[in-house]
C-alpha cells in the first residue's frame, strides 16, 4: 500500500480526511480531555469519525494521534501508554478503513515544549520521542507517516530523521504551519522550508492548519517554484471567529471546495483540511475534484483524437481598426464617454458621436449601466455608434450583474 499511495500522487491527487477535534467537540468531547486517549476509552467513536470521513469520500484518513508523543502525554499522566494509546489508533483506522480499501496515515504532530536551541531538551531527546510514536504507529499498520503542524523546521527534521530510523520505506509526508504571510512560527519561509524539506528526505511536502485557505495557497505556490516533490495542503476552515463566546470556523462546503481545485490546478496532490473541517467539507471536496478530473480526461481526450478547438491566431493591434493602429504605434488618442440614454431615443447621442468625430476624436466611451440606473445596453449604442456614425466605439462591460452563463452568451453574440 506504500508503494501504491506514492505511485498514486503522481497520477492524481488524492483527497485527505478533515479535523479529528473540531467533530470530537462536537460530540460532546470537552477540549480538557486527552484526546488521544480515546483511542482506549471510547474506540468506537474514534471508529465512527473515521468511518464518515471514508463514506464522504476520504481517500486517505489520519490516526487520532497528534498528540500521542511522551511529553504531550505527560500532562494527563500518560507518558508510560505512548505504545498502547499509538498501537490502538493506528489499528481503530486501520480497521474503519479496510472495507473503503483507504490508506491510513499515522499522524504525528509536534512535542508540544521548545527543543534546542529555543529550550532544554536536546535534538536526540527528541528524535527518541518521535521515533516511540512512530514505531507504534508502524507496528499498528499505517501506511504513511504524516507530520503535521510544525512551526519550527528543526524540530520537523528530528521527526523525520525519527521516521527513517523506524522505518526508511514508510512515505513521509512533512508539513509546516504558517502565518499570514506565509511564514513558519520560526521565521521560515517557503523558500526555506521547502527546499530544506526536500533535501532532509520526504516524500511530500506542504502546508496544513495555521490559516485559511487562501494565503496556503500563495505558501504553496511560491513551495512549488523551490520543489519537485509532490505538494499537500490541509488548511483550516478559515480562521475561527468568536460568536457569541464559541469560536466557529466560517469557511462553507463549497468555499472550501473551490480551493480544493485551485490547489490541485497548483500542483497540489495530496488535498485535505485542518481544523473546522467535517465529513460536510469532504464531501463537497470530493464532488469538486472528480469534476475537475473528469474535465481534465476530456480535454485531453480531445487532444489526443484531433477534435478539439483549432487555435485563431490574434490579429495583431495594428491591423484591428483606425485606433488599433494609433494605440500599436505609440500616438496620443483622444477619446470621448457617452453615456447610453435611458430610453430608446439615441438621437442625442449618435449626433454628439459624429460631431466628435470631425474634431478629431479618436473613440467613443460607452459605459455599462452607469449610477446603476436602467438605461439602453451599451452593446446596442456601441454597435450603432460604428455603423451610424462612422466612429469607433470603446465597450465596457462589467461583471458584476452577470453571471457565467450570461457572460458566455454575450461573447457568443
Amino acid at each position: 500500500m506504500s508503494a501504491d499511495f506514492l505511485t498514486r500522487l503522481q497520477k492524481s491527487a488524492v483527497l485527505c480526511d478533515g479535523a479529528m477535534g473540531t467533530l470530537l467537540y462536537s460530540k460532546g468531547i470537552f477540549i480538557n480531555r486527552c484526546y488521544d486517549e480515546l483511542n482506549l476509552s471510547q474506540p468506537d467513536l474514534i471508529r465512527g469519525v473515521h468511518r464518515e470521513y471514508l463514506q464522504a469520500g476520504a481517500e486517505i484518513i489520519e490516526t487520532n494521534t497528534f498528540g500521542g508523543n511522551s511529553f504531550r502525554l505527560a500532562r494527563h499522566s500518560m507518558a508510560d501508554r505512548v505504545h498502547e494509546v499509538n498501537l490502538a489508533g493506528a489499528r481503530l483506522a486501520r480497521e474503519a478503513a479496510k472495507s473503503f480499501d483507504g490508506w491510513v496515515g499515522g499522524s504525528v504532530g509536534p512535542l508540544g515544549i521548545r527543543i534546542e536551541p529555543l529550550g532544554k531538551t536536546s535534538f536526540e531527546e527528541a528524535r527518541a520521542a518521535f521515533r516511540e510514536q512512530i514505531a507504534a504507529l508502524v507496528e499498528g499498520g499505517v501506511d504513511l507517516i504524516i507530520l503535521e503542524t510544525f512551526g519550527y523546521i528543526e524540530e520537523l527534521h528530528q521527526a523525520l530523521l525519527a521516521a527513517r530510523d523506524v522505518n526508511p520505506n514508510v512515505p513521509v509526508v512533512a508539513q509546516v504551519t504558517i502565518d499570514e504571510d506565509g511564514n513558519c512560527l520560526d521565521g521560515s519561509t517557503p523558500e526555506i522550508f521547502g527546499p530544506r524539506l526536500t533535501e532532509w528526505g520526504a516524500d511530500v511536502i506542504g502546508c496544513n492548519c495555521s490559516v485559511g485557505p487562501v494565503a496556503m495557497l500563495d505558501a504553496i505556490e511560491r513551495v512549488r517554484a523551490v520543489t519537485s516533490l509532490p505538494l499537500a495542503a490541509q488548511p483550516n476552515a478559515g480562521i475561527p471567529r468568536s460568536v457569541e463566546g464559541r469560536n466557529i470556523y466560517l469557511c462553507s462546503p463549497e468555499y472550501m471546495a473551490s480551493y480544493a481545485r485551485k490547489f490541485v490546478t497548483a500542483g497540489v496532490r495530496l488535498v485535505g483540511g485542518c481544523c473546522g473541517t467535517t465529513p460536510d467539507h469532504i464531501r463537497v471536496m470530493k464532488s469538486a475534484l472528480r469534476a475537475g478530473e473528469a474535465r481534465s480526461k476530456t480535454a485531453v481526450a480531445q487532444v489526443k483524437s484531433g477534435t478539439g478547438p483549432v487555435p485563431i491566431p490574434a490579429v495583431p493591434m495594428e491591423q484591428r481598426s483606425r485606433l488599433g493602429q494609433k494605440l500599436a504605434n505609440g500616438d496620443f488618442v483622444t477619446m470621448v464617454e457617452i453615456v447610453p440614454p435611458k430610453g430608446t431615443d439615441i438621437h442625442k447621442e449618435l449626433d454628439g458621436a459624429r460631431f466628435l468625430k470631425s474634431v478629431g476624436v479618436d473613440g467613443i466611451n460607452i459605459p455599462d449601466s452607469p449610477r446603476a440606473s436602467a438605461r439602453m445596453s451599451n452593446q446596442a449604442l456601441s454597435l450603432l455608434v460604428q455603423r451610424e456614425a462612422g466612429i469607433e466605439a470603446v465597450l465596457h462591460y462589467t461583471c458584476r450583474d452577470r453571471n457565467v452563463l450570461c457572460i458566455q452568451s454575450d461573447l457568443l453574440g
